[in-house]
């Protein structure tokens, strides 16, 4: 890809997680809570993209013709399918991995922990594995959104499909809005920058 074309390509942002309303409170669904918080900020709207089997939203993250352009994105299939959907945007958009952001819970990171990043392995996380497998690089970025390793012997597939703790749900809201900060931040300032700015707590 040109440098031109990759330049003018738009971000595209996407929420992890499962869809339907039986899975929308879950640990494994905060991507998608991000995404839906971002189109807020852009005042965009999801809607549905039959062609991608997504809900998308586009908008500039800011004013004047200068200002990123971002594709938000929600994939209709299950976790484990969720490269194709991504896959179809990136073409469609003509998006780089490199300007690819997928915003996904993070079992290696204590709960409320922020870490954003580019590449490495998928850490046992079906939806990212599934979207370095369709975009054939795992070369994209990735906001973590750290909801801890589950307590006593519970298995980790059980404790993702679970609702927060009443506990934990009282800080849910100011996390999404920190992680929603993150991805602006890297659109806007970079990912060094980014680093620099929110991972000291």
């Amino acid at each position: 890809m040109s440098e031109d074309v990759e330049a003018s390509a738009p971000w595209l942002v996407v929420g992890l997680g499962n869809p339907g309303a039986e899975y929308a409170a879950h640990r494994h669904n905060v991507g998608f809570v991000v995404v839906e918080l971002l189109a807020q900020r852009l005042r965009a709207r999801l809607s549905r993209n039959r062609r991608a089997v997504a809900d998308v939203a586009e908008g500039r993250l800011g004013v004047g013709v200068d200002a990123p352009r971002m594709v938000l994105a929600k994939p209709l299939t299950y976790m484990n399918l969720s490269g194709g959907p991504v896959a179809a945007l990136a073409r469609l958009y003509r998006t780089p991995a490199e300007r690819v952001i997928a915003v996904h819970d993070e079992l290696d990171l204590p709960f409320g922990q922020l870490r954003a990043k580019i590449g490495g392995g998928e850490g046992g996380h079906n939806g990212l594995r599934s979207m370095s497998k369709s975009l054939g690089s795992k070369d994209y970025l990735r906001v973590r959104f750290g909801i801890g390793r589950p307590p006593g012997r519970q298995a980790p597939a059980d404790y993702v499909l679970s609702n927060f703790s009443s506990v934990e749900r009282k800080e849910v809201d100011f996390l999404v809005d920190r992680a929603a900060d993150v991805v602006e931040s890297i659109v806007t300032q970079g990912l060094e920058r980014t680093q620099n700015a929110f991972h000291s707590g």
